[in-house]
C-alpha cells in the first residue's frame, strides 16, 4: 500500500487542459513546438512516449541525455507500462541491434549509432513510425540529428517528425533562425505556446498558488558595493566599445551585462576576431567576467565569502604584476572599504591615522591593530527565519489541513544550500565566526584576537568562545528597522483553513527526500559546513541538505545537479505545502505553477524572496522581458513565413533530400538524349566509425558520396585503394604532434597507402594562428614522410568540397580490405617498402634529398654497404658528382682525435 501511494505521488501528473489541446493539434499535423521555459516541454514529450510504448510502433527519440532517459523510463514504470523504452548504446553489439529495433516500442539511441545503422541498413527504415526530437533549437544543417532526419526522410515518406523545445530566446538571434530549423526538421507547422497564451494564462490563473513576495532591502554597505560594481562595469563596457567600434552597441548595454547569457553574447562577437584583438581588449573581457562574478557573490553568499573573493583578486593581481585598470578607480576603493566594513572595523583613532597613509602602511597598521568583527548577516537569512517561524506557527493550527505541511527551500546552487544549512543549524553569528576563522585567521595570533574579542562580550560580539550559539532569531527579536525594510505583497489564492494543533509529521522520510550530495562544488562547500553541520542532529552522508525539523524542511539546489530532474523528483515525493524560493529561477517558478494546477484542491503557498532594487531582481525581470520579446518576434515571423508544400519531404520534390546537386558544376549536353546521362555508380568513401562525431560525414553524404562506416586502424577516410586521409582539427593537431601519435599515424599511412594525406580542418568560429611549435613539427613530419601531403581547410564545408574533388575519377575503395589493415598486415610491395629509421638517417646526410633518396635505396641495401661504395659509384647512383663528393667526404672524413700519438687498436667485433 505504501509503495502504491509513493508511486502515485511520484508519477507524472496527467495533461492539463491546454496541454491536451496542444497534443491534439500535434497529433493531427507534425510540427515544431516552442513553449515557454518551465511550462512542460518534457511533459509533452513524455506523453508521446507513453502513447507509442507498444510493440506495434517503432519510434526513435533524438537529443535526450542519459539522465533524462532514465527519468522517463522510471515514470513509465510507475504508471505500469509493459513495453518500456529501450536504450541503444555501444554496449549492444552491432549485429544484435537489428533485433532490438524489430521488437518495436520507443528507442533511445545515440546519434552516432543511428547514423551508422541508417547507412548500413541495420535499422528497418520502412518500419519506423516516427521520430521525436527534443531540444529542437539545436538542430542545425550539419549536426548529426539533421543527418538522421534527412536519412529517415529519404527512406521513409510516411513516418511523423515532432519536435519540442522550451528555449525561445535562441530563435531571437540570426536571420530566419526558426525557419532554418524547421527546414532541417522537415516540418511545416510552428506551434507557439508562450506564458501569455490565452489558453495557458486563463487555466493557470484559475489554479494559481498563494504567492507571498518578500522584497528584502539591501544593507547600506551592500547597496554601496553594488553601485560601485555597476559603475566599474559601465566604465569597462564604454572602454570596450571604444577599442572595438564594430561591436553591436545594443548588446553591450549595462542591462545585458548583468544577465546570464552575456558571456556567450560577447564571445559570439569576439571569437572570430580573438587573434586580432589587443591585450587591452582581452583584459577588459576578463574584467567583465570578474565583475559579473562579484555581483553574483554579493547577493548570493555571505559577507566573509565576498570579502575573501575580493582580497584574493587583489592578491592575485599584485602577485603577477598585472593590475587591472578597474582596481585603481574610486569605485574600486569604495567597494573594498565597504566590503571590509561588513566583516570588521577598526577603532576611530586608528582609522583617522590610516586615512593619510599609503596602502603598504595600511596593511602594516592593519596587522598591528586588533580588528573588531562586525560580521554583517545576510538580510535574506533574517527573512528566511521569519518565514519559517510563520510556517511553524501555522502548522500548530493545521489539523483541518491534515497535519503540518512540509517545507521545500530552493536555493541557487550547492554552496548556497550548504550555507543555509549551516545558518539554520548554528545561527548567523556562530556560522559567520566559524567561516571567518577558517577563511582569514589561520595563524594563532589572529585566533587569539577574535577569541579575546568574543570573551569581552562587547557590543559587536555577542557569542562567547567555546559555547554553541542559539538558533535563528525569533520573530519578536527582529529589529523594527529590518521588519520595515521588507515589504510584502500577497496574491492570495484560496486561503487555507486552520484548526486545532496536530501532531508533527514524521521525520523518517528525510533520508530519502534530501537533495543530492554536492558533486561539482563539494570542496567549496566543505569549509562552510564545518562544525555547524557536525552539531546538527540531521548531519549524515545521505542527508546533504535536509534539515530535520517538525515538520520536515528540505533544502535543494535549483541548478548544478548532475540529475536534471532531481528537484522535480523531490517536489513530487515531498508534496510540500510551503515552498520558499530563496533565489529566483524562471523555469522553476513556472514548474510550480504547473505543479499546483495539476493538483487542484491542495493548498500551496510560495514565498518569493528577492532583493528589491538589486541586480538579482533586474536579472530576473530581464529574462522575462527577453523571453516575451522572443515570442513576439516568433509570432511576427510565423505570420509572414512562406512554407513550401514539399517541406515535409513526403515526395521526391523536396530539394533538401536530393544529393549531389550542389557539386555538379559541369555543363550538360542536351543534344544527347535531352541531357540525360547513364546512371553511374555513386562514388563511395570508407569512413571510420569515430569520425561520425564530426560534421564532415554528413556534408560528404549531402554532396552525393556514399559512406561505408567501418572501424579503421589506419586513417579516417579511404577515398581509393591508394588514397587515405587522416583528419585533424586544430586542437587535435597540436595535441597529437606533441604526444607523437600523429607520427605513428602518418607512418602507418605511408606503409599501406601510396598517397597519404593529412587534412587539417581549421575552426571557422575562432580563427587564429597555430601554436608556435606546430609549424616546425609539421616541417619535420614532411621531411620524415616525403609522400605525405598536407591539406588546409577553413571549414568542414570546404573540407567536404575538397574530398569530393579528390575522389572524382578514382577507383572505389574496398571497405573489407581497409578494415583489415592493421600492424600485422602486408605493407606495400618491396619497391615501395623501406625501413623508416635508416631512411630518416639517410635523409640527413649531405648530398641526399627527396629526389635522389629513393634511387639510392634501390641500389644500396644498408648503411654499411653505403660506406663501402667508391665515389664514382655514388656519382652514378645519385646522378650528380657534387652530391656524390659531399656524401663520400662525409662518410670517410677522418676523426681528428685527441692529439698526436698512435691510433687506438681496432675494437674486435662481437
Amino acid at each position: 500500500m505504501a509503495e502504491a501511494l509513493r508511486a502515485q505521488r511520484t508519477a507524472m501528473a496527467p495533461l492539463l487542459e491546454y496541454e491536451r489541446q496542444l497534443v491534439l493539434e500535434l497529433l493531427d499535423t507534425d510540427g515544431l513546438v516552442v513553449c515557454a521555459r518551465g511550462l512542460g516541454a518534457d511533459r509533452l514529450l513524455y506523453h508521446f512516449l507513453r502513447l507509442h510504448c507498444h510493440p506495434a510502433c517503432l519510434v526513435l527519440v533524438l537529443n535526450t541525455q542519459p539522465a533524462e532517459e532514465e527519468y522517463f523510463i522510471d515514470q513509465l514504470k510507475l504508471e505500469g507500462t509493459e513495453h518500456l523504452p529501450c536504450r541503444v548504446t555501444n554496449e549492444i553489439a552491432s549485429n544484435s541491434r537489428y533485433e532490438v529495433y524489430t521488437r518495436g516500442g520507443v528507442i533511445f539511441a545515440t546519434s552516432r549509432i543511428l547514423v551508422v545503422d541508417f547507412l548500413t541498413d541495420r535499422i528497418p527504415s520502412d518500419l519506423i513510425t516516427g521520430i521525436l526530437v527534443y531540444r529542437a533549437h539545436r538542430i542545425i544543417e550539419s549536426c548529426q540529428e539533421a543527418f538522421i532526419l534527412r536519412l529517415f526522410r529519404q527512406k521513409n515518406k510516411r513516418g511523423f517528425i515532432k519536435a519540442f523545445t522550451d528555449n525561445a530566446i535562441v530563435f531571437d538571434t540570426g536571420f530566419c533562425h526558426v525557419e532554418r530549423v524547421m527546414r532541417n526538421l522537415f516540418v511545416r507547422k510552428l506551434y507557439l505556446w508562450p506564458r501569455f497564451h490565452v489558453a495557458v494564462n486563463s487555466f493557470l490563473e484559475q489554479h494559481k498558488p498563494e504567492v507571498v513576495e518578500i522584497h528584502v532591502a539591501l544593507t547600506p554597505a551592500m547597496l554601496a558595493i553594488q553601485t560601485a560594481i555597476l559603475d566599474i562595469l559601465n566604465a569597462c563596457l564604454k572602454e570596450l566599445k571604444c577599442h572595438n567600434p564594430s561591436l553591436e552597441v545594443e548588446d553591450l548595454s549595462l542591462e545585458n551585462a548583468i544577465g546570464k547569457p552575456f558571456d556567450k553574447t560577447i564571445r559570439h562577437y569576439l571569437d572570430p576576431l580573438w587573434h586580432q584583438l589587443g591585450a587591452k581588449t582581452k583584459s577588459l573581457v576578463q574584467d567583465l567576467k570578474i565583475l559579473r562574478t562579484l555581483l553574483l557573490y554579493l547577493c548570493q553568499y555571505d559577507c566573509v565569502t565576498f570579502l575573501n573573493l575580493l582580497e584574493s583578486l587583489r592578491a592575485t593581481e599584485k602577485a603577477f604584476g598585472q593590475n587591472s585598470g578597474w582596481l585603481f578607480l574610486d569605485s574600486s576603493t569604495s567597494m573594498f572599504v565597504n566590503a571590509r566594513a561588513r566583516v570588521y572595523h577598526i577603532p576611530d583613532s586608528k582609522m583617522s591615522k590610516k586615512g593619510k597613509q599609503s596602502e603598504k602602511m595600511e596593511n602594516k597598521e592593519g596587522q598591528e591593530t586588533k580588528k573588531e568583527l562586525v560580521l554583517e548577516s545576510n538580510p535574506k537569512w533574517e527573512a528566511l527565519s521569519e518565514v519559517l517561524k510563520e510556517i511553524e506557527a501555522e502548522n500548530k493550527e493545521s489539523e483541518a489541513l491534515g497535519g503540518p505541511g512540509q517545507v521545500l527551500i530552493c536555493a541557487a546552487d550547492d554552496r548556497t544550500c550548504a550555507q543555509l544549512r549551516g545558518y539554520l543549524a548554528a545561527g548567523a553569528r556562530a556560522f559567520l565566526l566559524q567561516l571567518h576563522r577558517r577563511t582569514f585567521e589561520r595563524d594563532g595570533r589572529a585566533e587569539a584576537g577574535w577569541t579575546e574579542l568574543g570573551q569581552e562580550g562587547g557590543p559587536k560580539s555577542t557569542v562567547k568562545s567555546g559555547k554553541r550559539p542559539r538558533g535563528p532569531p525569533r520573530r519578536g527579536q527582529a529589529s523594527a528597522g529590518a521588519r520595515a525594510a521588507r515589504r510584502r505583497r500577497r496574491r492570495r489564492g484560496p486561503a487555507p483553513a486552520t484548526g486545532a494543533p496536530a501532531t508533527a509529521a514524521p521525520a523518517a522520510p528525510a533520508r530519502s527526500l534530501a537533495g543530492p550530495e554536492s558533486s561539482g562544488s563539494e570542496e567549496e562547500v566543505e569549509p562552510e559546513r564545518g562544525e555547524a553541520l557536525e552539531r546538527s542532529p540531521a548531519a549524515s552522508d545521505e542527508e546533504a541538505y535536509g534539515v530535520l525539523r517538525e515538520p520536515l524542511v528540505v533544502l535543494h539546489p535549483l541548478l548544478g545537479s548532475s540529475d536534471p530532474y532531481a528537484l522535480t523528483r523531490t517536489l513530487h515525493e515531498l508534496e510540500p505545502r510551503y515552498v520558499v524560493l530563496y533565489d529566483a529561477e524562471l523555469a522553476f517558478v513556472r514548474q510550480l505553477e504547473v505543479y499546483r494546477a495539476s493538483r487542484p484542491g491542495r493548498p500551496m503557498r510560495v514565498y518569493f524572496l528577492i532583493y528589491g532594487g538589486s541586480t538579482e531582481e533586474q536579472r530576473y525581470l530581464t529574462t522575462l522581458r527577453k523571453e516575451k520579446e522572443a515570442f513576439e518576434k516568433l509570432i511576427r515571423e510565423k505570420a509572414s513565413m512562406v512554407v513550401p508544400e514539399e517541406r515535409e519531404g513526403r515526395d521526391e520534390s523536396n530539394l533538401d533530400l536530393m544529393r549531389g546537386q550542389a557539386s555538379t558544376g559541369d555543363a550538360v549536353d542536351t543534344r544527347k538524349a535531352g541531357g540525360q546521362e547513364p546512371r553511374a555508380e555513386a562514388p563511395r568513401v570508407v569512413v571510420d566509425l569515430r569520425e561520425f562525431r564530426s560534421e564532415l560525414p554528413a556534408l560528404l553524404h549531402r554532396r552525393g558520396l556514399d559512406l561505408e562506416p567501418v572501424t579503421l586502424a589506419v586513417g579516417d577516410y579511404v577515398l581509393s585503394p591508394e588514397l587515405c586521409v587522416e583528419r585533424k582539427s586544430t586542437g587535435d593537431l597540436a595535441a597529437s604532434l606533441g604526444s607523437g601519435r600523429l607520427y605513428a599515424q602518418c607512418q602507418a599511412m605511408a606503409r599501406y597507402y601510396r598517397r597519404p594525406l593529412l587534412l587539417v580542418e581549421l575552426d571557422a568560429r575562432r580563427p587564429g594562428p597555430l601554436p608556435p611549435d606546430v609549424g616546425s613539427r609539421l616541417v619535420l613530419l614532411t621531411l620524415h614522410f616525403p609522400r605525405l601531403r598536407l591539406l588546409w581547410c577553413p571549414s568542414p564545408h570546404a573540407a567536404a568540397e575538397l574530398l569530393e574533388e579528390l575522389k572524382r575519377g578514382r577507383a572505389q575503395p574496398d571497405a573489407a580490405a581497409a578494415a583489415a589493415i592493421s600492424a600485422d598486415s602486408e605493407p606495400l610491395p618491396d619497391s615501395e617498402r623501406y625501413n623508416p629509421g635508416p631512411q630518416d638517417f639517410l635523409m640527413r646526410m649531405p648530398g641526399v634529398g627527396a629526389k635522389n633518396c629513393r634511387a639510392l635505396m634501390r641500389q644500396v641495401r644498408s648503411i654499411a654497404e653505403l660506406a663501402t661504395l667508391p665515389q664514382e659509384r655514388l656519382a652514378a647512383v645519385l646522378g650528380h658528382a657534387g652530391n656524390a663528393r659531399q656524401l663520400f667526404e662525409f662518410i670517410h672524413a677522418p676523426y681528428p682525435g685527441p692529439g698526436p700519438g698512435p691510433a687506438p687498436a681496432a675494437r674486435p667485433r662481437t
